[in-house]
Order: C-alpha cells, then structure tokens, then sequence
C-alpha cells in the first residue's frame, strides 16, 4: 500500500440503500464511446411507499443495511506467518542478476527483472505452495489489466507496473488491510486524498478501478523521479518516501538488494520487491509455471447514466433489469450503495447496453419499506435485553412482535424479529406516477446538515423540521430502530422558502384540535386564515400524508370530503393506502376543516 507496510485483507465495504427517485434530466453514455447518448427528460419518479408487511416469504431483496465492518478473511495474512518463516531459512539476502534463460527472454520485459534466491522463493511460494491463491489473482486480473496497461502508456510508465496491484490486492475492489488502506492498489485515506481521490461516508474512490489506478500511477512517477529506481520507487511505495530516504541514507548506498542484505529496510518492504517480480514472471508465463486454462474475467467495460442525488444502486439495478450484484460490482466506490446527497445529480455504471432502458425505466421504479420476520431460537441464559442487542431492536418491539406480556424467556423458545428492507419494483406503464405521491422535487429543495445533540431523537428533530421520520430515515439511509449519537450529522432536504421540503402536507389532527391554522396551502406554504364563520379561504391544492391508522374513510371524515374524490384526485384502484404516501386533497372555499 502507499506509504505503509502492506497487507491483504478484503472487506466488502457496504453501507445502507436510500430510496430517494427524484426528478431530473439524466444523460447516459457508454464507456470509450465518443458520443454521449441522451436520456429522455421531463420525467416524473416513481411512488415511494412507506409500508410494513409481516411476510415469511418476502421478495428478496439487499439487506437494507450492509456493515462497512463486514470483513473478508485476508488472503495473505492468512499465509504471512509461513512467508516470514520461509524467508528467514534463507539466510542473507542476495543481489539479483539477470539469468540466461529467463523466460519470454530479457527484453519481454519494460521493468527491471532479476533472480536471486528472494525471488525464486515467491516464484515456488505462489505457483506451488499458494497456487489455487494466485489462481484467482490470475482471473481477476483480465478484467483490468487492459485498461491500467493504457494508463500506464500515456503516463510513459513500465507496462509490466500494472501488476503491482496484483500483490497488493490481488485486483480487489474491496480489499481493506489492517492498517486501513483500502482498494486495488491500497491506498491509505492521506494518500488518496494527496492525489485527488474523494473518500467521504458515501463515496471511496479508492475503489473506483480507473480513479485509483491514475492515483497509483501518479504516485509512482513522483516516486520514479525522485529515486531513479525502479526497485526503490516500488520500495517507497509500499513503505514511504521518508522509510526509503532513511535508509539510503543509514547503509550509504542506493541498491536496493544491498539496503535488504544489510536489513536498512523493513522486512515488509524487502519482500516486496522479489513478489512484485515473482508476480510479473508468472503472470507474463503463466503456463511456463503451469497455469494452464485460465478462465480471464472479461475486460471492464459499462455504461453511464446521471441520476438523481440519493438514488439507490437497488433501483439502478431494477431499471436496467440487471442482478443487483453486477451494478453494486461497476459502483464499489459508493459506499452506501447510493449515490451521494451533495450533487444533485451523479453518473452511476451500468452494464453497457442498458442505459436507455435504465432512463426509461427509472421514473417508474417503485420502492416499499418491507418488514419481515426471522427467528431466533432462545439459548440458555438468554435475556430479552442480549436478544435486542444481537438484532439492535428495542425491548417493546420485540415484546408486541411476539405478543408477550413477560420479558421471561425460557430455552428453545422461538422468537419473531423484525427487520426492515427496502423492496423494489417496475410499476406497469399504465401506472403513470403523480407528482402526489413523490418525494420532493430535486430542485425545489437545498440540503442542510443537523449536527445531532445529547438527548435528541431521531423523532425529535424530524419534528423540529416538519419532516415525517421514515423521510428523514431515508435522507440518511436509517430504520427507525437505528440508533443516533450525539455529534452524527443527519442530512435535511428544505425547500427554497426555507420551510421544509414535507411542509406542504396536511397533518390531520384529532377533531377537537381541527382548526383553520393548522391547514397548510399548497401553492404558497403559507397558513390559511379563518373567517369569521371558522372556515378558511380557498385552499386550493393541499397535500396529506397518511399516518399510521388512517383509513381512506377517516381521512375524507376529517377533510369534509368523500372516498370516491380522494380515489379520483389520486387515481386511486381502491382504498387501500399505506403510511408516508401523500395524498392530494382539493380543500375548497368555505369548507369546514
């Protein structure tokens, strides 16, 4: 990795889905094509409903959140210890020399190769003793070589450079170390962000294939003129410039065979040199150490298309009608499977071929809250408090989803735990989404952070700006379960009045509190005033979101209007509604609210 010992440990780096499908003009473009393709404009998004199903059989989807802790075994450092071992039986380190029969012959070869028994080490360390490991590095390989071999001829660079992530992460996206570095060519965070790569909660493009490798090459050049070796420049890159400089200047010479024979270097840092060229000869020669019928993944290529801010990969995938697993594979970089809330609009990857059917379909994306069930068998000593900590529910909820009035719990006993995930859907052509039931549009509102305080709930604050909670949730990829800390910074979606975005909705009221101050105007944001008579002016178009309990039958009782016009103002099939959808509500002059 970039100015620290390197190690290999892979971590699928995940974080939650939003669900925000807001309007906006997208554009699509199919990688190395010339001409950028237009997306249809003036398209509306799809309904998001909030709704709670208690389902054994759910539509499958991606959890809605993934751990950014969710890590992968290391490859190396499950080997480290046997490496170490190895190396030492070999006594003092030898200068490399340039042998006769090197395959592919001497000048197959644009960066410095050379044998001593260092090398010859990881030459029998991968193709004998790790060789199903190497195996795997040989097949990811294929689907990025191509494009950092380009890379790496505009910059004037060694071509045979393009193996260095290859020991660094065996070309994976996800690879996280112990010390932090992360991506392909393991980059720590002060490193990447030194050459331009943006590394925030949401995006890590330190993941992004072609931003790093730029990143990676860049660094290597400075390295390459400040040391004139090629053997040190690779050195300072595992170790840092100021590891090399000190070493160089402690032993008094610049060879890198003699700094590792006189142990000036970090052993980290020795070896990494001799597997660098053990990897270069094998993977050049792959059936001169019998690697034979490698299946190469195919080389890297994808389409683009702008989306919303907020837009998940979930309802990236839907549109494109591709598993969700080849989007999330073209998009690691963003962290939370979403694009970020700070551009209004973002290019996401898409399989080449689909980014017109992705605009197309896009808009008509649907998105339900879903919770289901799975179930935990009680283990002796068991409590209901260590089982809410396991599955990160409170005690009532666990309590009412299992209709128990005791918090005992006795051995084998089976429990009921609910989760949420966020399902999507194409809705069918006919079904033409309304602006009603929509989020916010885009460009109506501006974006502002709440720094959390001691004390505050998340219902709290989605109070204090007049948001519903699932919306501020879904803002900042949160269940309602999720717990908050003081100093967590949420984002908020206001609109360009200043009130928020969710303040043009209608919040019914228990009949005695009804009253004309209380009913919000659609077109202005503005209150209503009452006359005389405690009826309103005319309140034009006024927006309600249901709550949990309403019924169709409820909500024109309390707007003095009637099922069958709800159905009509929102095209509604029949009266099944579900929290968080907004309805449209046409409160006349004069009428009693």
């Amino acid at each position: 990795m970039p100015g620290t010992p390197m190690t290999l440990s892979h971590t699928i780096k995940r974080g939650l889905f939003g669900i925000l499908v807001l309007p906006l003009v997208w554009s699509c473009a199919t990688l190395h094509e010339a001409e950028t393709k237009q997306c249809p404009t003036d398209l509306h998004p799809a309904q998001t409903t909030q709704t709670t199903v208690a389902s054994q059989d759910a539509v499958p989807a991606v959890p809605e959140e993934i751990s950014n802790d969710d890590q992968t075994p290391s490859e190396a450092e499950a080997t480290l210890d046997q490496e170490i071992k190895g190396l030492e039986a070999l006594g003092p380190w030898e200068a490399g020399t340039l042998p006769d029969n090197l395959p592919g012959g001497a000048t197959g070869y644009d960066f410095p190769v050379s044998m001593n028994r260092q090398v010859q080490f990881y030459l029998d360390f991968f193709a004998k003793d790790h060789r199903q490991l190497f195996s795997r590095w040989l097949v990811r390989s294929g689907r990025y070589l191509p494009m950092i071999r380009e890379e790496l001829s505009s910059a004037g660079l060694p071509q045979d450079l393009c193996y260095l992530p290859m020991i660094e992460s065996g070309f994976n996206l996800t690879a996280f170390s112990t010390a932090a570095a992360v991506g392909p060519w393991q980059f720590m965070k002060g490193t990447g962000n030194r050459f331009g790569l943006s590394i925030n909660t949401y995006e890590d493009e330190r993941r992004d294939p072609e931003k790093a490798t730029r990143a990676g090459i860049a660094y290597l050049k400075i390295l390459h003129d400040r040391f004139d070796s090629w053997y040190l420049a690779v050195a300072a890159y595992n170790a840092g410039e100021g590891t090399i400089d000190r070493a160089v200047d402690k032993c008094g010479t610049n060879d890198f065979w003699q700094l590792a024979k006189k142990e000036c270097l970090p052993l980290e840092t020795r070896r990494y040199v001799p597997q660098l060229i053990a990897a270069i000869l094998i993977a050049k020669n792959p059936e001169v150490y019998g690697f034979n019928d490698i299946a190469y993944e195919k080389p890297l290529a994808y389409g683009t298309c702008e989306v919303p801010r907020g837009t998940s990969l979930k309802a990236v995938a839907v549109a494109c009608d591709t598993p969700f697993e080849e989007v999330w594979n073209l998009n690691r970089h963003l962290c939370k499977a979403m694009t970020p809330p700070g551009a209004s609009r973002y290019a996401v990857k898409v399989p080449v071929g689909t980014e017109k059917l992705m605009a197309r379909n896009l808009p008509r994306v649907k998105a339900t809250t879903v919770t289901e069930y799975k179930t935990h068998v009680v283990q002796d000593g068991e409590t209901v408090g260590r089982v809410c900590k396991i599955y990160n529910i409170n005690k009532t909820t666990l309590l009412k989803a299992n209709n128990l009035r005791s918090a005992r719990l006795t051995p084998s006993q089976r429990l009921r735990i609910p989760s949420q995930s966020t399902v999507f859907a194409l809705q069918d052509e006919s079904a033409a989404p309304t602006r009603t039931a929509s989020l916010a549009n885009d460009s109506a509102t501006k974006q502002v952070v709440h720094k959390i305080k001691p004390g505050e709930t998340l219902a709290a604050i989605a109070k204090q700006y007049h948001v519903s909670m699932p919306r501020l949730a879904a803002w900042n990829n949160l269940s309602k379960r999720s717990a908050i800390r003081a100093g967590q910074q949420l984002t908020i979606h206001l609109s360009d009045n200043n009130a928020p975005a969710a303040m043009v909705v209608a919040t019914a009221l228990p009949a005695s509190d009804r009253s004309a101050k209380n009913i919000v105007l659609a077109s202005t944001g503005k209150k209503s005033r009452p006359t005389s008579a405690g009826k309103t002016t005319a309140a034009r178009d006024t927006y309600y979101e249901v709550q949990g309990g309403d019924t169709l039958w409820k909500i024109a009782r309390k707007f003095n209007t009637t099922t069958n016009e709800i159905r009509r103002w929102n095209k509604l099939e029949d009266n099944t509604i579900h929290p968080g959808v907004r309805l449209l509500l046409k409160i006349t002059a004069d009428a009693d609210v």
